[in-house]
């Protein structure tokens, strides 16, 4: 999309939402994790811009380190709108707006559209009942944690900064709260605990991951939040190769909903176990779902759960 755009810096709308236009840059898009990767700098951009919390330097009450870490992370596409299928040139409007679930979280929902410049307020109900076509959706849901021992990312505690304000911002209706989705997913090691409905259960593969010093960790010795997503991406490319499939099929994949839950997170020269599952649509080839779980080997503790709703298109 070639139509002009001029604002960069972000806009407050109101007290919750913020806009901004973005050109797409090669950072931002490819088949890694890096949109992901920006779709949280937004997340922290839009919080701190509507929470007068600096996200990047908080304290709690104590003065430790406060992290406003990522608890679930789900994304919506379409078959022509979906987080791999950005390239370098794409012009967006990204509206992003938070939302209250008291002083230990927060939610922010995004839009990211292929439209003009106009700027208006993010209505939920169109992420949770009337999505549009021409737009990917994004809800973070947030939880402030610090470290309960300085030594180890193992014992992570929820804690808030005094300064986080958030009565002022909306809050959603009962029905679309994350809360229940991220706990009975952690509860049950998956997203689809009685199937996949309209699936049949197709190939299980078990692989191993080291976790990389220089690629896997962020600024303060956590595991990157966008890890995740390329480390199970890994495990995903690993079972597509056993069964055959190219890699130019990988990276033409359309992804058309994303659910991912951290629920723990790990140490240097950690290694994970991570389990994939492979639903395949009873009725439309290529329409597949991916059900991973990603535990540390050592000790068996789940850290993500994880269901790729994807359409496979031969290259």
């Amino acid at each position: 999309m070639t139509s002009p755009v001029t604002l960069r810096a972000p806009v407050l709308l109101d007290g919750s939402c913020v806009a901004r236009h973005v050109t797409v840059s090669p950072h931002m898009c490819g088949g890694s994790s890096s949109i992901f990767a920006q779709l949280g700098d937004w997340t922290w951009e839009t919080v701190a811009a509507t929470c007068g919390t600096n996200v990047y330097d908080a304290h709690t009450a104590d003065g430790l380190p406060a992290y406003l870490s990522f608890y679930y992370f789900h994304v919506r596409g379409t078959a022509e709108v979906h987080p791999h299928g950005l390239t370098f040139g794409d012009e967006l409007t990204v509206t992003s707006r938070s939302f209250d679930f008291g002083g230990e979280s927060v939610l922010t929902l995004h839009r990211l559209t292929k439209a003009g410049p106009a700027l208006d307020v993010l209505d939920p109900v169109e992420f949770y009942e009337r999505p549009r076509a021409d737009s990917l959706y994004v809800q973070n849901f947030n939880r402030w944690i610090s470290r309960g021992r300085p030594d180890s990312n193992e014992a992570l505690v929820q804690s808030s900064p005094p300064d986080f304000r958030h009565d002022h911002l909306p809050v959603l209706p009962e029905r679309h709260s994350p809360r229940g989705i991220a706990s009975r997913a952690r509860k049950n090691g998956t997203f689809h605990p009685d199937g996949v409905p309209g699936h049949v259960a197709g190939e299980e593969f078990t692989t191993e991951y080291d976790l990389d010093v220089v690629h896997d960790f962020n600024g303060v010795g956590l595991l990157y939040f966008a890890s995740y997503f390329s480390i199970i991406d890994t495990a995903l490319l690993r079972l597509w190769r056993r069964l055959g499939r190219t890699d130019r099929e990988f990276l033409a994949r359309r992804v058309l909903d994303h659910k991912l839950g951290y629920f723990g997170n790990a140490d240097f020269g950690a290694r994970l176990t991570i389990g994939v599952r492979l639903w395949h649509h009873g009725d439309i080839p290529g329409d597949e779902t991916a059900d991973i779980t990603v535990r540390e080997a050592r000790s068996g503790r789940l850290l993500a759960v994880c269901a790729i709703h994807l359409r496979r298109e031969r290259a």
